[in-house]
């Protein structure tokens, strides 16, 4: 994880952030004017710059294109009405992305780099940046192979680049979610808990055909029985059954997902017992006849936390009403509380950009 130079910045003539609605913000669809960017040659990574955002020049026999070599990261900046700004558990995002390209058979790049370009480029582009409830910057941090050629091998040269949108709230209007019975996320052994583009390329098939059944996303099942459920969309997902939570244990399949990491902590420094073990399709089906099944949400970075209004299985919709005592509305409000700089951060989650 070796880098032969200092950061350096090339800074846009004047900025667009002036053409920008900020009250009517489709999610990751408007840019800031900067992004980071540092190629892999010669086996190792070249001189990391900021400079302004725009297009790349990238030959068409890129590997990336043939062979899928492509990993990515999700995070966000917070800013506090005092104006000072915020990431959220940076470090996790950085070992992520090295365990997905490690992988993917792609080099790692040094968490040194990685944060003083991610630390310059948030206070080039801070007016981006907007207080208030729901306001965030996302940060999308993602390595690609540039190769030239054709032939089925791993490139021998990379670029990362971390491109900036503003962000509002990622999910408008009720998440009415499906389980999987035919199609399936990701199979033992390969490259489910990485955050590997075509991971996510496979899912967009299966998700259209929920969508035209009246289901915004899919909870997938494993691959082999369709018995356990795992991920629901690009989410982590909890079910609570009576006064307890319960999630899907890490493997292959599943993403390690920082949000899903947090909301573990805190549930279980709040009394909470949390059951991290497989889910049972046919439990959590018995447990919504039964009355039992209080809540499912999904976490993650972009949408922090989304309760589902109700799940369907073999033809069957069943609705889920959470209680006043909403774990995942607690969650997001103590997740959100941190993010923002308006409560203690007794973990050492919340890295002040400075």
């Amino acid at each position: 994880m070796k880098t032969i130079s200092t950061l350096r910045i090339e800074k846009r003539n004047t900025s667009k952030i002036g053409d920008v609605d900020f009250s009517n913000l489709a999610f990751g669809s408007v840019f800031t004017d900067h992004m980071f960017s540092c190629e892999y040659a010669n086996g190792e990574w070249q001189q990391p710059e900021i400079v302004p955002y725009g297009p790349l020049s990238i030959d068409p026999s890129a590997k990336v294109f043939h062979y899928g070599q492509a990993v990515f990261e999700g995070m966000k900046a917070f800013k506090d009405d005092n104006g000072d700004v915020f990431l959220f558990r940076p470090e996790d995002n950085w070992a992520r992305i090295n365990k997905s390209s490690v992988r993917l058979a792609m080099p790692e790049f040094p968490k040194e780099v990685f944060m003083e370009g991610l630390t310059e480029l948030l206070k080039l582009d801070d007016a981006w940046i907007k207080p208030g409830d729901g306001n965030s910057l996302y940060i999308r941090p993602f390595v690609i192979a540039t190769q030239e050629g054709v032939s089925a091998s791993p490139s021998d040269r990379y670029k990362f680049l971390i491109i900036l949108a503003p962000a509002q709230s990622y999910y408008a209007g009720e998440v009415n979610v499906v389980f999987a019975e035919k199609y399936s996320r990701a199979a033992d052994g390969g490259v489910g808990y990485a955050k590997a583009a075509g991971n996510y390329a496979a899912q967009f098939y299966p998700t259209d055909l929920a969508k035209q059944e009246g289901y915004q996303q899919i909870i997938w099942t494993d691959a082999n029985s369709h018995e356990y459920l795992e991920e629901a969309g690009t989410m982590n997902v909890f079910f609570r059954l009576g006064d307890t939570l319960i999630t899907a244990p890490n493997n292959d399949r599943i993403l390690d997902g920082i949000t899903r990491k947090s909301v573990i902590q805190l549930a279980e420094d709040a009394g909470i017992i949390v059951e991290v073990r497989p889910v049972a399709v046919k439990e959590i089906v018995a447990a919504a006849k039964a009355g039992e099944l209080k809540e499912i949400f999904g976490v993650g970075t972009a949408a922090v936390v989304v309760p589902f209004k109700s799940f369907g299985y073999k033809g069957v919709n069943h609705k889920l009403n959470a209680p006043e005592n909403s774990y995942g509305m607690k969650f997001k409000n103590m997740l959100n509380n941190i993010q923002y700089n308006r409560a203690e951060d007794s973990y050492g989650w919340r890295v002040a950009v400075k």
